[in-house]
């Protein structure tokens, strides 16, 4: 079943109402982040895209071993397991500041959603080359979502 469009502006409003559920003191159903880094480790998906001399592209070898055996998990429809490892990149500090990192994820989804499907149609990702509109909506909506249930949102 197709995952919600995270280029239609209701799915984005959803995904910011349940964002604007947490609070600083929200604790997770699992895993071992706090909130903060967890909203800065979702910043990370974006980063990719939006500032990209953030992060070095992988080698050669090891964005092809990405894409052969990693791409699929991260694009397709089915949902993370829970406590699954993260790559390095996602693998924020613990001391993040609350506030900003909301901020800074409601507006790089905003800034998604108004950019469109269009605009991420054959975009080039970071490790897993280029993705169509699809992939990348399954790689941003499956992620978010995944943490937002984390924290109960």
């Amino acid at each position: 079943m197709p995952l919600p469009n995270i280029f239609d502006a209701q799915v984005s409003d959803a995904l910011v109402a349940r964002i604007n559920q947490l609070a600083p003191t929200s604790q997770p159903l699992w895993g071992k982040m706090h909130v903060a880094q967890m909203l800065a480790h979702c910043n990370v998906s974006y980063e990719y895209v939006y500032e990209p001399d953030k992060y070095k592209k992988p080698p050669g070898l090891l964005r092809f071993i990405l894409q052969l055996f990693v791409k699929n998990a991260v694009v397709n429809e089915k949902p993370y397991k829970h406590n699954l490892g993260t790559a390095p990149d996602f693998k924020v500090s613990p001391d993040k500041d609350f506030d900003r990192e909301k901020e800074r994820l409601v507006s790089f989804i905003r800034r998604t959603q108004a950019m469109g499907q269009a605009h991420f149609e054959g975009k080039e990702s970071n490790s897993f080359g280029k993705l169509s509109a699809a992939e990348w909506n399954n790689l941003f909506y499956k992620h978010l979502d995944h943490h937002l249930r984390q924290f109960g949102a």
